[in-house]
């Protein structure tokens, strides 16, 4: 497998976690390739004092000796203030996932796994862009891609109705969506991706207590119940459960994934259990792409202390993925 790790925010931890992952992965006989900028990685590499051999490459098909992580110029930056705002740092972000996005449209590299990206920097750079998913969606013309988060200590994954929304819009997005279809196509890419012939699925309620019986609010007794009941003879699938008992009961062990309303219903408990391990998916697009839960950690870029644990078990994800759509395409 070609891996294709892009840079993300040069001012954040994305090179110092990449180049820490490398050294735990460079044995697992697996390609890896930065789309970036060369001078970036040598300024961490060296800064950080990490036993990392550095390439600069070409072409991302360019051999390079065992041991040697190659990185593709996508741009070079004038400045590197590690924990800073920068309109620079923001185009060379946005800039490195197009190109590594590109190379997997391509079939040149198998996986894409992106380092963080930080939304002021990309504000900065003059882009009205909220994140990955949004601007991968838009790239690989997927209306709505789904964003699933994965924990492979636990085996819990999340997956969001609806994303980076305000909560004032929420109720009214989730009575607008098509629900059926959204639960429909999570399946089909967990049985792709995940190799899950028929997955498992909790819905959550919207409301408090999933609404008691609609005394408190009424999607879940006029959208998500009848979702349900349409999709009970084609989907292994339960609820609308309350989001606060479900986790703090631990039910979600008897599931594949649980299908949370909202962003923080989902991530708020996920993070609680998972935060130094979980992994970031993106269903839905025709390339394989993770990332990990985390973001740019300005607060401690350039000082050696980031963690890479997510970042690692991103890629290894990544791989898995990979794999079982090499497996499962020709089915489909």
């Amino acid at each position: 497998m070609r891996i294709v790790w892009s840079i993300g925010d040069p001012h954040g931890i994305g090179p110092e976690i990449i180049l820490k992952s490398f050294l735990k992965l460079a044995r697992f006989g697996h390609s890896f390739l930065v789309a970036g900028s060369y001078r970036v990685m040598e300024y961490y590499r060296d800064a950080l004092d990490l036993p990392v051999e550095l390439k600069l490459v070409e072409s991302a098909t360019t051999e390079v000796p065992c041991g040697v992580l190659p990185v593709l110029s996508i741009a070079e930056p004038e400045n590197i203030i590690p924990g800073t705002l920068s309109a620079e740092a923001g185009r060379l972000a946005l800039e490195s996932l197009r190109a590594a996005a590109e190379l997997c449209r391509e079939g040149v590299c198998n996986a894409l796994v992106t380092a963080p990206i930080n939304k002021e920097s990309i504000a900065l750079a003059g882009s009205s862009e909220k994140g990955h998913t949004g601007f991968l969606g838009r790239m690989f013309a997927v209306p709505s891609p789904t964003m699933m988060f994965y924990d492979p200590v636990t085996e819990l994954k999340v997956a969001l109705a609806t994303i980076h929304e305000p909560l004032q819009r929420v109720p009214g997005l989730i009575r607008t969506m098509d629900l059926d279809a959204f639960l429909s196509a999570l399946a089909l890419s967990l049985k792709r991706d995940f190799a899950l012939a028929a997955p498992r699925i909790a819905l959550l309620g919207l409301n408090p207590h999933a609404s008691d019986g609609g005394v408190m609010g009424s999607e879940e007794q006029e959208i998500i119940r009848p979702c349900i009941e349409r999709l009970s003879g084609q989907l292994r699938i339960d609820g609308p459960f309350p989001a606060d008992g479900f986790f703090g009961s631990k039910m979600y062990r008897n599931y594949d994934i649980v299908v949370a309303m909202y962003h923080d219903q989902g991530l708020l408990p996920f993070k609680v259990l998972a935060f130094d391990t979980g992994v970031n998916v993106t269903l839905g697009l025709p390339v394989v792409r993770t990332s990990p839960d985390h973001g740019t950690g300005f607060a401690i870029a350039g000082k050696g202390v980031a963690y890479e644990r997510s970042y690692y078990e991103a890629t290894l994800l990544a791989i898995t993925i990979a794999q079982n759509r090499k497996k499962t395409e020709p089915e489909l």
